[in-house]
């Protein structure tokens, strides 16, 4: 694949085979990328800098990507599809800073984190001043963009104070846990492509095609990354495996492990460790990471992931054979490949 955005997407399992497609797609992105940053820019150079500070640190630029492969269905060349773009990705920047501040984050990126390059108040406000641009950008696009874009932030704040809240009394985890990925992964994902859709032109049938394709997509792709999380190495998720588990963060496999009724040995001394919180001690997490990759609760995790990638495939039926739906099959495909 040629350099740019569209390389750094490898890592979310994308492949273009048609040259045509990957120049249209790559043109979308580049345009977007002015306009990102055209949009950052305030009278007030620390608003400019601070806003321009995840910018300018890059990243997969997923959903502008995905908001570029929809808009293949009917016609990418409209600008509205550029605009479009940037509404989502200034969304999820913004969402970055707040994330940053509420998880006391110091790098992200492989950069300082806004908060702590400028302290927590004034990164929620740069992360406000993302959110108002969007906004602006959105209304360019008619009042059904700015619905949709509203709409999409409520169930993005939504799933967030169900992660902070966790389950409500007597509420399975495991619903609970698919639920909040659902609003606060899955819903900026899906109006991306519904955006690349709706503004490519692509009939009803296809605009929702594509959208429900890409939440089910995201939701597969966030619990692909619990799974590398326990099984990896850690070359594919770039992080020290069992992270989350030292961390006490509830994944998909944890939570099946400690919802199982198994009796064996080694199901029952997994439990034991993984019910008493954050696995710090070192021989602990060593012991409870090895059972984790033995366990049936990995085994059913991955056919749950695959049960979402085969779902968000089978969403893509309704279109029409050509490389824009080979590029989005890719992304089923390499779910299904990486939970192996």
């Amino acid at each position: 694949m040629s350099t740019g955005t569209v390389q750094s997407s490898a890592s979310v399992g994308l492949t273009i085979a048609d040259p045509e497609l990957e120049r249209s797609v790559m043109a979308i992105l580049r345009d977007v990328e002015a306009v990102l940053i055209d949009s950052v820019h305030s009278a007030n150079p620390l608003v400019t800098e601070a806003a321009r500070h995840l910018v300018d640190a890059g990243g997969k630029r997923v959903r502008p990507l995905l908001v570029g492969l929809a808009a293949q269905f009917g016609d990418p060349t409209s600008r509205d599809v550029v605009t479009a773009g940037a509404v989502v990705e200034l969304t999820h920047l913004a969402t970055l800073y707040h994330d940053d501040v509420m998880d006391e984050a110091p790098v992200r990126r492989g950069a300082p984190s806004a908060n702590s390059r400028w302290g927590n108040a004034l990164a929620i406000l740069v992360g406000d001043y993302l959110f108002s641009r969007a906004a602006d950008l959105a209304a360019e696009l008619g009042v059904e963009a700015v619905k949709i874009q509203a709409s999409t932030f409520s169930r993005l704040v939504h799933g967030q104070i169900d992660e902070t809240a966790g389950p409500l009394d007597g509420e399975d985890a495991i619903r609970h846990y698919l639920r909040v990925l659902k609003h606060k992964t899955g819903s900026l994902i899906s109006t991306s492509a519904r955006f690349g859709a709706m503004f490519g032109g692509c009939p009803p049938e296809q605009v929702e095609a594509l959208a429900t394709f890409a939440e089910t997509f995201g939701i597969a792709f966030q619990l692909s990354d619990d799974l590398i999380d326990i099984a990896s190495d850690g070359t594919q998720s770039g992080k020290t495996p069992g992270t989350d588990l030292r961390e006490g963060v509830p994944t998909l496999p944890v939570l099946y492990a400690l919802a199982s009724t198994d009796d064996d040995a080694a199901a029952v001394r997994l439990r034991d460790i993984l019910s008493a919180g954050p696995v710090t001690d070192d021989a602990l997490h060593a012991e409870a990471l090895g059972l984790l990759r033995e366990s049936a609760a990995l085994k059913q995790a991955r056919e749950t992931v695959r049960g979402y990638a085969d779902s968000a495939r089978a969403s893509l039926a309704v279109l029409p054979e050509v490389p824009a739906r080979m590029a989005l099959e890719s992304l089923c495909d390499f779910i299904a490949d990486r939970t192996n």
